[in-house]
């Protein structure tokens, strides 16, 4: 039996395909892994009150695995020096004092809220849906409801030009 010809073989002017290129970018099952690490480090800065180096090198410590590193060290460590401006964008849309909220809305409320300030190569609704889901395993009964409503109407003010382009 003769080998099959390639389609390079029967039409040699025919345009060669090129090789799938591996993917530089982090693979998600990572960035979801330290996401969830985010929160739960956000979550033990609020009740700790530690310094986040601190809770940063018992997550790198305690966690192993495939997990993007990168973005947990750039995320977590910021969220508290933004704290107060991440404050002003979160406040006007509550029906109740921040400090009131439960630990766990309030860590995703931070997570959701620097992500749709500071990381705009993640999609908007990419950042309210893994918060979303976040509150759905860790949080109370209808918490994932309160985070998506916020971060819906916040995505409207930090979002605009994303939102409009759609």
């Amino acid at each position: 039996m003769a080998p099959t010809k390639t389609e390079s073989e029967k039409n040699p002017s025919a345009p060669k395909k090129k090789k799938p290129r591996a993917s530089t970018k982090t693979p998600l099952a990572q960035r979801r892994k330290a996401r969830t690490l985010v929160m739960q480090a956000l979550y033990q800065w609020h009740i700790s009150k530690a310094e986040p180096l601190e809770i940063e090198a018992q997550f790198h410590e305690e966690n192993g695995g495939k997990i993007d590193w990168e973005y947990f060290s750039e995320v977590f460590l910021e969220i508290p020096k933004q704290q107060e401006a991440l404050d002003q964008h979160i406040a006007p849309l509550l029906d109740r004092e921040l400090k009131s909220l439960d630990p766990v809305e309030r860590a995703l409320l931070y997570l959701g809220t620097f992500e749709l300030a500071n990381r705009i190569d993640i999609p908007y609704r990419v950042v309210i849906n893994e918060c979303v889901e976040l509150a759905k395993t860790f949080g109370a009964t209808d918490s994932h409801k309160y985070i998506n409503g916020v971060l819906d109407k916040l995505a409207k003010t930090l979002r605009s030009v994303e939102l409009a382009a759609k």
